[in-house]
């Protein structure tokens, strides 16, 4: 049976892990319990600092401890880190300061808090960014892996975690194999292949199950890095495949899609369809219930997969 696991959990567990490095520095803004950055402060309360609910003094904060040395990390809601767009943008990308800004609770799948909570902008947002590192992993698993990578980073960086579990997808020896900036393909084929990110890379999985069930063969690729982005991956499915789709929890404006068709314009074309958030916000619902509301889940990503072979 398919574990399953949050990848805030994986957030959380990394930061015990990166504890040894008394450089690491951890920052909340009073909502450790939900981001899982609890664990560290109860393990180290004295390299914790709680910023109350002040987003904006956060990232400041973890500027100013950044430019003396420190490693600091800093979470809130996913729809919440978007109060401080200018304090990530003046204080943080603009000097390049070493902050690694943590937004849970990202996307539709979130659910019932509806569409106020449900951040559908933010890894277009912070895509935007010179010199921010942007990451929506699948699983805990990876979530761990490439959280620990980023503290031997000199680059700010902004990944989006999530709170309802998802299959892992990946093992324990897999750690090695995940790398910010290189995507992984999970299974290979020949005639589509559908690259994803978070809670949709495993519905990108069963897609593929359906199409090969209809003798198609996809490859499916977790993209976990948006920012930045693994051309020469997407240059050699477009070589094998001739036919892309993307597919995220996220606005189709300005994330991954857009990060591959801006790719795909300047390097080698092939024809792609876009399985994300249509141009609308959210609304409240149980989490496999947005998955349908907003056309994003294995079925409309199969159909997706058959439209983008058909324009061959």
């Amino acid at each position: 049976m398919t574990r399953m696991a949050a990848t805030r959990d994986g957030y959380g567990q990394a930061l015990l892990d990166l504890a040894d490095n008394e450089k690491v520095v951890v920052l909340e803004a009073d909502l450790g319990k939900s981001t899982k950055s609890l664990h560290f402060r109860k393990a180290h309360p004295e390299r914790t600092v709680s910023c109350g609910i002040g987003e904006q003094n956060m990232l400041l904060v973890g500027a100013g401890m950044a430019a003396s040395g420190y490693i600091p990390f800093a979470s809130t809601f996913a729809i919440f880190t978007e109060r401080a767009f200018e304090q990530m943008r003046n204080g943080i990308a603009r000097p390049n300061l070493a902050v690694h800004l943590c937004g849970s609770h990202g996307g539709t799948h979130t659910g019932t808090d509806g569409s106020s909570a449900q951040s559908i902008e933010d890894l277009a947002v912070f895509r935007t960014l010179p010199n921010v590192v942007v990451m929506h992993p699948c699983d805990d698993v990876s979530t761990r892996a490439l959280t620990m990578q980023l503290a031997d980073t000199t680059s700010p960086s902004y990944m989006r975690t999530a709170r309802n579990k998802t299959p892992v997808l990946y093992d324990d020896a897999a750690p090695g194999l995940i790398q910010i900036g290189k995507g992984i393909e999970l299974q290979t084929g020949n005639d589509v292949a559908i690259i994803a990110c978070g809670v949709l890379v495993s519905e990108s999985l069963k897609a593929a199950e359906m199409l090969a069930a209809e003798g198609i063969n996809a490859s499916v690729v977790d993209m976990h890095t948006l920012k930045p982005l693994d051309g020469g991956l997407v240059d050699a499915l477009v070589a094998r495949c001739g036919a892309l789709v993307t597919a995220e929890d996220h606005n189709v404006i300005g994330g991954l899609g857009s990060a591959v068709a801006e790719h795909i314009v300047a390097n080698v074309f092939a024809p792609l369809e876009m399985v994300g958030v249509p141009d609308r916000f959210g609304e409240s619902g149980q989490a496999d219930e947005m998955l349908e509301i907003m056309s994003l889940s294995a079925p409309h990503i199969a159909a997706a997969a058959r439209r983008a072979i058909g324009r061959k």
